[in-house]
């Protein structure tokens, strides 16, 4: 059975009135529904998937992302009313979109997902050398069975395919390193079609060099684990420039969404 929701006031004491996360701890995908009712995200709606780097983000890299999630991302799911769904920890993308959702007063669900044992949570610290806290700006978080980071992969898909139910899903993918191929992997699974930022860096640009590789050259990336991914999933991997302008950024992911 899943934990009761627990929630936690994780920011900063000058913002007192952010109403806190909501925290659950489950243990197999069935526990996923009782939470869900809990947490009052049991209506199942339009869902956005984003996955990426998380400690791989440099700081040019930070800036210029920083207007694809305030310009484009945020106000998507704010006007859509979307559930979003990432790692729910303090960096990288799941940063960038927790702080995105506050600076436009935003009202739609942002639901983490992330290994227990790898969470420190203020009264439950853990030990683990790589351990990371909870991103303070989401609503929810559902913490998951795991040792390791990437072990919440398939939870992630999972989440979404629950949230999403009768409704589209779709996966953004920005930059990342070997946990977000295994995200992309997780989506591809699920039938979900993955969104890759173009000239966003790392696994993002890989992704898209072996699209193009397969498309125009006829040619297989050296990377096993991309080439496979291409080679299985082509059908359901889409990318879109960094460089697009927000408007036509938004208007294409719609468009994406709704088809």
């Amino acid at each position: 059975m899943p934990s009761p929701v627990q929630v936690y006031q994780l920011r900063e004491p000058e913002s007192p009135d952010h109403p806190g996360v909501q925290v659950g701890l489950i243990a197999e995908p069935a526990d996923l529904e009782p939470y869900l009712k809990t947490a009052g995200l049991s209506e199942p709606r339009t869902t956005l998937v984003i996955v990426g780097g998380a400690s791989g983000l440099d700081e040019d890299q930070k800036v210029q992302l920083n207007g694809l999630f305030h310009r484009v991302l945020a106000p998507l799911a704010e006007d859509l009313q979307l559930y979003v769904v990432d790692g729910g920890t303090d960096a990288g993308v799941m940063r960038l979109m927790g702080q995105a959702r506050t600076s436009i007063n935003g009202t739609f669900p942002l639901v983490g997902v992330a290994p227990r044992s790898l969470v420190n949570l203020p009264d439950h610290p853990v030990a683990h050398p790589d351990a990371s806290t909870l991103e303070p700006n989401h609503t929810h978080c559902i913490l998951v069975p795991g040792e390791k980071w990437g072990d919440e992969s398939p939870w992630i898909s999972e989440m979404a395919t629950h949230l999403s139910g009768t409704h589209e899903s779709m996966t953004i993918l920005i930059n990342g390193g070997s946990v977000t191929v295994k995200d992309a992997y997780a989506s591809v699974n699920a039938g979900r079609e993955v969104v890759i930022v173009a000239g966003s860096g790392r696994v993002a640009d890989d992704i898209v060099e072996a699209l193009r590789y397969k498309v125009v050259e006829g040619k297989t990336t050296d990377d096993p684990r991309i080439a496979k991914l291409v080679d299985k999933s082509d059908e359901l991997l889409t990318a879109i420039d960094l460089d697009n302008r927000p408007a036509d950024f938004i208007q294409d992911l719609k468009r994406l969404l709704t088809d």
